[in-house]
């Protein structure tokens, strides 16, 4: 049997579908996919920008360790190191045929080699199924297993203030409108016209993209390959509003992620807590690829892909953010375990920065100019001025507005998941840990010749001597 692979990628969708409890967006072809095989309830992407986020999933990698920082078009022009393997080298290696349709976004494109590369910036589902079906047809007649990627332009924004793409099918009898009275407005968000209005939009856009994942399947069932195909399905980050997309609060980092294995029991629902770093070792478990041991921080899902019950060692997941346009600087990393959330905010004195999309949005405009001025639950000061650490209890504060990191009783919580966020930072060579305001990367050399590495985080301007 061929272990063939596909893997369709939404962007911008966060949680919002059926099968994630949305209830209000109609999504029957994610939730049909999830009744099929294993939806993961606490996936996480390493951090909530489009490039970045889509370069773990096919490094492997951290953000920090592969060097796509952040946005790959445009101005911004952040790029994978030309030296890390990548999901397509690899599996071009053992003999797949390779492709990606639709949305690429990670670069330069030597280091991501895909045999087949349809690049595109459309909506158009049925254009897209027309790509997919024509690469199966082509790998069929090569007669390789393959490793198709779809990646959706939906349900992102497109560039006016409150649109995601749907003016160009307004003769579609396919396409469902929704009335803002018909949303549901995330707790995440402020209940206000402008955010109803934004919400009916990106509903309509949700919508196409389920249908073109139907599509999808279908035409996978039609080429006679779907019993011998892993089929994948995620989204890059959270959805396009403020407190998701950019932050590494939940609502941009805790994502859906839906696999369906040959064979494998179905309709399942798996608590344990997975990383996007763990999807290349996955793939590469299901082609027969070894991984070397060190090679990536991930773990291959096939291993818990049937299983039920959290296990002990996949109770804790780490992120890393550092840009997203490449105006938008702000480095922090993240340790989520079941209960808690740990922020470190290593450039904490900056303000948080606004991603041009939705500084334009119109649910911004409206969150700002309400009275009083929030986002969601959170004030726009604690949006906008983060301090160096955060800790919140998610079984109390799920939405991460009441931060312990300075109360006593959480002292010793707080102090085991620093000491284990920086762990992590040595294991995986970050740049970003710093202490006394300088990288101890950048300065290790220096430590066997006796330099004194002051324990606090930042600089001391009143204060500034080592010893």
């Amino acid at each position: 049997m061929s272990r063939n692979i596909l893997m369709m990628i939404a962007d911008d969708l966060g949680r919002m579908a059926g099968c994630y409890g949305e209830p209000a967006i109609a999504t029957p072809n994610i939730d049909r996919l999830a009744g099929q095989g294993t939806r993961f309830d606490m996936a996480f992407t390493s951090t909530a920008s489009c490039s970045a986020s889509r370069s773990v999933i096919y490094t492997g990698l951290h953000t920090h360790q592969n060097g796509q920082y952040g946005l790959h078009h445009d101005h911004h022009h952040f790029m994978t190191f030309h030296h890390v393997e990548t999901a397509p080298a690899l599996l071009n290696a053992r003999g797949y045929l390779t492709g990606i349709v639709g949305k690429v976004h990670v670069g330069p494109p030597e280091t991501y080699p895909w045999a087949v590369r349809e690049e595109s910036g459309t909506r158009d589902i049925a254009w897209v199924a027309a790509q997919a079906r024509a690469f199966l047809d082509a790998a069929r007649n090569a007669e390789k297993p393959f490793f198709l990627t779809v990646g959706f332009v939906d349900p992102h924004r497109d560039m006016t203030r409150s649109g995601f793409g749907n003016g160009d099918f307004e003769d579609d009898p396919n396409e469902r409108v929704f009335s803002p009275a018909e949303v549901s407005v995330p707790p995440f968000l402020s209940d206000l016209p402008e955010v109803r209005l934004e919400l009916a939009e990106y509903y309509r856009s949700v919508h196409r993209l389920d249908r073109g994942v139907g599509l999808l399947l279908d035409a996978l069932e039609e080429a006679g390959h779907a019993d011998d195909t892993l089929v994948v399905f995620l989204s890059d980050n959270g959805a396009p509003f403020l407190n998701s997309k950019t932050t590494l609060y939940d609502a941009g980092v805790h994502l859906p992620l839906i696999m369906r294995k040959p064979g494998a029991r179905a309709g399942l629902g798996n608590p344990n807590l997975v990383s996007f770093v763990d999807i290349l070792p996955t793939l590469l478990d299901w082609a027969g690829a070894a991984q070397a041991k060190g090679t990536r921080p991930g773990r291959s899902l096939l291993t818990i892909l049937e299983d039920e019950s959290l296990h002990d060692d996949w109770q804790i997941v780490f992120g890393s953010h550092t840009f997203h346009e490449i105006t938008n600087y702000w480095p922090t990393r993240f340790a989520r375990t079941p209960r808690y959330k740990y922020h470190r905010n290593v450039a904490w004195q900056l303000d948080f920065p606004f991603s041009g999309d939705l500084y334009g949005s119109l649910s911004w405009e409206g969150m700002r100019n309400a009275d009083p001025a929030m986002i969601g639950k959170r004030t726009v000061r604690d949006y906008v001025r983060r301090p160096p650490e955060e800790l919140y209890d998610l079984d109390a504060d799920p939405f991460e507005v009441d931060n312990l990191a300075g109360h006593p009783d959480h002292r010793e919580t707080l102090e085991r998941l620093r000491a284990a966020t920086e762990d992590w930072q040595r294991a995986t060579d970050d740049p970003w840990l710093y202490r006394d305001g300088v990288s101890v990367r950048a300065v290790r050399h220096h430590l066997d010749a006796g330099l004194r590495l002051p324990a606090r985080f930042d600089f001391d301007c009143d204060d500034p001597g080592s010893r």
